[in-house]
């Protein structure tokens, strides 16, 4: 009986294993027939079976990891993620091919799935179609009537310039963190254009929506968000920081939607103080199934007011970064202002006078890269990028960083050299590989009011201070990604001059 039992449940494990190994091989064969390539696809490093490469990407350095791919697939290369595949586009032939060459075909809707959960395809940046056409119409002629990237806006720049600059005073030349103080005044002025009002520099609501951003793109750079983007049917049913995240972002709708309703208050459609204001009368005369809704402004105003304070205070961050740590740079600077325009306010007429310095702003944002990736879009139909085919509805991501660092663009890429944008003669000269605001068709639409600030804030930095590195302190360039690429945190002395 022993004998026969055991026999019984010996064949019968030998079914179960049979049964496991068909399932194996079954499952390993479904996964390959749905995750075929077409002929002529971009390479790639060797693909897990249903992971792909997401065990290889590094996410802390993603943008370091993809350049590292391209030296050995080319600058066109793919990647599978779960059971979907992106193509990586590196260097700057390859990107003016794609994104100013084929600017229609690569301005598709994005690819986040993890986005598409929290905005549902409204606002500016994950909208497509018409929507995005007239949502992105809008905002842009919007934020000109209220002097986006003109002259009347200069004084509202300079004003935040000054109160700045009495932030920085009142530290008595010590070492402090300008993280915070940074992030207040450049949200000031996005916020007078949207919401009609500014924040004191210890407003506690502000700073804790700039905390709030810091976790949000924390957690976006986690393997989890990758997961959810790789499988959201699956992951969304699961326990984990995906769920944290949409927590953050709900009490960061919850802030705007206090802003509209206080907006919808006192609103005199015949008195726009503001973006809210315009587009609250935009959805009062829209006409049925328009984009202008609730939703759509909701979005949208989340959309300026992110994209309108954390860019250029992470560039700002950078530049103070660089001059402490560049001391011949920020004199020769300084000289130049000192030399072309003295004690008085900087203003944008004096930015062709000031080429060295122009230079010095253009090889900050070139280093600093806080946007090392455009949004991951879809492609929107068939195409080939140098000898490869993309069919339609491919993810498509663009590495920017690859651009400016590109060996064939730049003499020093690795180094810190203000000469990329000079002539032998010392006359700025534009390049063409400098894209810190991406191309085509989804640039980024803050474009003049970043240059303007960063053109200001920086001239007045240097007019009024010297920047130094705290005594005994080693300085570093180490960035660390999250919802934008910024310096580590750090210290620094401000000395008034």
């Amino acid at each position: 009986m022993e004998v026969q039992g055991f026999s019984f449940f010996n064949m019968l494990s030998r079914e179960m294993w049979t049964l496991v190994v068909f399932l194996f091989v079954f499952l390993l064969v479904f996964d390959a027939l749905r995750t075929r390539v077409p002929k002529n696809f971009p390479p790639g490093p060797f693909r897990l079976p249903f992971v792909g490469n997401m065990l290889q990407l590094n996410l802390k350095e993603p943008h370091i990891q993809f350049c590292k791919f391209a030296e050995k697939y080319g600058d066109i290369f793919s990647l599978r993620v779960g059971s979907s595949y992106i193509v990586v586009i590196n260097g700057f032939n390859a990107y003016k091919e794609a994104t100013v060459r084929q600017t229609d075909v690569f301005a598709g809707p994005a690819a986040f799935p993890i986005f598409e959960h929290v905005t549902k395809g409204h606002g500016i940046q994950f909208s497509y179609g018409e929507a995005w056409r007239e949502q992105r119409k809008f905002a842009l002629t919007t934020l000109r009537s209220f002097g986006f990237g003109q002259k009347s806006l200069e004084a509202k720049v300079l004003e935040e310039c000054k109160c700045l600059h009495d932030e920085f005073k009142k530290e008595m030349g010590q070492p402090f963190n300008p993280h915070i103080k940074m992030n207040t005044s450049v949200t000031n002025i996005i916020c007078s254009i949207v919401f009609g009002d500014r924040y004191e520099y210890d407003d506690n609501a502000l700073q804790e929506i700039h905390l709030l951003l810091d976790k949000f793109g924390e957690i976006l750079e986690s393997m989890w968000i990758q997961l959810y983007n790789a499988s959201p049917n699956v992951v969304k049913h699961l326990p984990g920081p995906h769920n944290r995240l949409f927590v953050i972002w709900k009490k960061l709708e919850d802030y705007i939607q206090e802003k509209i309703r206080q907006h919808r208050e006192n609103w005199n459609p015949a008195e726009p103080r503001d973006f809210i204001d315009c587009f609250l009368s935009q959805i009062e005369k829209a006409p049925p199934n328009s984009s202008f809704h609730d939703q759509n402004l909701l979005y949208s105003t989340l959309d300026l007011f992110f994209a309108g304070s954390e860019t250029t205070s992470t560039t700002l961050r950078w530049a103070l970064l660089y001059m402490a740590g560049y001391p011949d740079i920020q004199e020769k600077v300084h000289d130049e202002i000192e030399s072309v325009i003295g004690q008085q306010e900087p203003k944008m007429d004096d930015r062709n006078n000031l080429p060295y310095t122009n230079a010095v702003i253009h090889e900050i944002q070139r280093k600093g890269n806080i946007a090392p990736f455009n949004l991951t879009r879809q492609t929107t139909r068939d195409t080939t990028v140098g000898k490869y085919f993309i069919p339609k509805g491919t993810q498509v991501i663009t590495n920017l960083y690859s651009v400016m660092m590109d060996k064939s663009e730049w003499e020093t890429p690795d180094e810190f050299n203000p000469e990329h944008f000079l002539d032998k003669t010392g006359k700025f000269v534009r390049k063409e590989a400098f894209v810190p605001f991406s191309g085509g068709k989804r640039n980024c639409m803050g474009e003049p009011l970043a240059r303007m600030e960063l053109f200001l804030f920086f001239t007045s930095f240097i007019q009024k201070f010297k920047f130094v590195v705290p005594e005994g302190v080693k300085i570093s360039f180490e960035g660390v990604l999250t919802v934008t690429h910024g310096p580590l945190p750090y210290k620094i002395c401000a000395i008034p001059r």
